[in-house]
């Protein structure tokens, strides 16, 4: 006979069952206890390895170099010499002679103005000029006649002057002698001031033939100095008016960036200055220059000063107005002890790095020096002979103080941040 399960477990004794039960009551206290007991086991033994275990850093050793210290100011590529071209008279363009990106010289002719008008009016001029010229040399031989007039007649009035003494002719003949005397002197002094007159016609008449010759002259602009066309504004036929831009010429023999520097600069900039300039169409490349001139006016919005920093050479393609960063040299500090700037933290104020004491995280004030190109001068603190951490991304300052740390030489160093 076959009896089922349930049978066979109310076939066993009573006191088998409790015993069962018990047991399986314990066993289910013991796993609890063991489960309570072994998660915080667990996770002190997490944090235990993760507070205790050695942290993976990068270290750097301290040594010398030269560092320099700069200020940067960001401006644009000018000319100290600039000239707008423009006409001195109103007129009509004919002939542009230069372009832009073309050297010129001194005296030489840049635009032509349309002349015909203008040569008209200095032949007017010339002819009125002539016509004023033989009027005068007219007038002067009317003078001479009347001059040999005047001198006949004051003989004639000396003699019959003398006869009138000697009673030797009448009053009425002496008299009409000094009446002819009396006109020919009015003569004469009217012909004097006709000369004056012609004369200032004359000179009336020189004016105005140079007034038009020197118009008739400016219609060729002229080069003022030697330089360069940078700018072609103008064509021919266009119509120029006196102010209004046609060229646009700098001379190359200066050639700076004009920039912009924060004023919390400015005691620390004077000219003279070493710079390199960087043109953000070669950013790969320095160039050198000097301080040549500094603003004495700062913008009163920005608070940032004008500094011309001179550089030569030019890159190969340049433009005047593009756009540099200029880095003005304030201090340089040779075989300084350097270390890199993004490992220098501040406690309380102070300036202090982590150092690697037998593998132990150890905080270590410094004082610090020159800045410059991610590193800073160390002038106490440390030697040459510590091992400097660089701080992990991402690990507090309390978490590295007196830590473990593994470290491994920096592949490389940047700038703090």
């Amino acid at each position: 006979m076959f009896c089922s399960q349930n049978e066979r477990r109310q076939s066993l004794p009573v006191a088998k069952r409790i015993r069962e039960l018990k047991m399986y009551r314990l066993f289910s206290k013991t796993i609890k206890t063991i489960r309570w007991l072994v998660v915080p086991l667990i996770v002190l033994a997490a944090i235990g390895w993760f507070r205790f275990s050695p942290l993976s850093v990068q270290s750097f050793t301290p040594h010398r170099q030269t560092i320099v210290e700069e200020v940067l100011g960001t401006g644009t590529l000018e000319a100290r010499v600039s000239a707008t071209i423009s006409p001195k008279i109103a007129g009509r363009i004919a002939q542009v002679l230069v372009d832009q990106g073309q050297e010129v010289r001194a005296g030489q002719v840049l635009v032509r103005l349309d002349d015909q008008e203008l040569k008209q009016q200095v032949a007017i001029a010339e002819a009125s000029l002539e016509a004023a010229q033989a009027a005068t040399q007219r007038l002067i031989e009317d003078k001479r006649r009347t001059v040999a007039v005047f001198e006949q007649a004051r003989r004639h009035h000396e003699r019959l002057k003398a006869l009138v003494d000697q009673r030797a002719t009448s009053l009425d003949e002496f008299e009409r002698a000094a009446e002819s005397l009396a006109i020919a002197s009015a003569d004469m002094a009217r012909a004097e001031a006709a000369i004056a007159e012609g004369q200032k016609n004359v000179v009336a008449a020189e004016k105005n033939f140079d007034y038009h010759k020197t118009r008739l002259a400016d219609t060729e602009v002229l080069a003022p100095f030697d330089g360069l066309i940078t700018v072609r504004q103008r064509e021919s036929g266009d119509i120029a008016v006196p102010g209004s831009p046609v060229l646009t010429l700098i001379s190359q023999d200066e050639m700076w960036i004009s920039a912009w520097v924060d004023e919390t600069a400015m005691s620390r900039v004077a000219d003279g200055q070493p710079a390199r300039v960087v043109f953000r169409s070669e950013p790969d490349r320095d160039y050198q220059g000097v301080v040549s001139r500094l603003g004495r006016q700062a913008d009163r919005e920005s608070r940032e000063f004008i500094v011309d920093v001179r550089v030569s050479p030019l890159p190969q393609n340049w433009a005047v107005g593009q756009r540099a960063e200029v880095y003005i040299e304030t201090n340089r500090r040779d075989n300084a002890l350097a270390i890199p700037a993004s490992s220098i933290l501040l406690r309380d104020g102070r300036a202090g790095v982590f150092v690697d004491r037998g593998g132990v995280a150890t905080w270590q004030l410094i004082q610090s020096g020159a800045r410059g190109a991610g590193f800073v001068e160390v002038l106490d603190g440390i030697s040459d002979s510590d091992t400097v951490i660089v701080p992990p991304q991402g690990v507090t300052e309390d978490r590295l103080d007196g830590h473990r740390v593994r470290t491994q030489p920096a592949a490389s160093v940047g700038p703090a941040g």
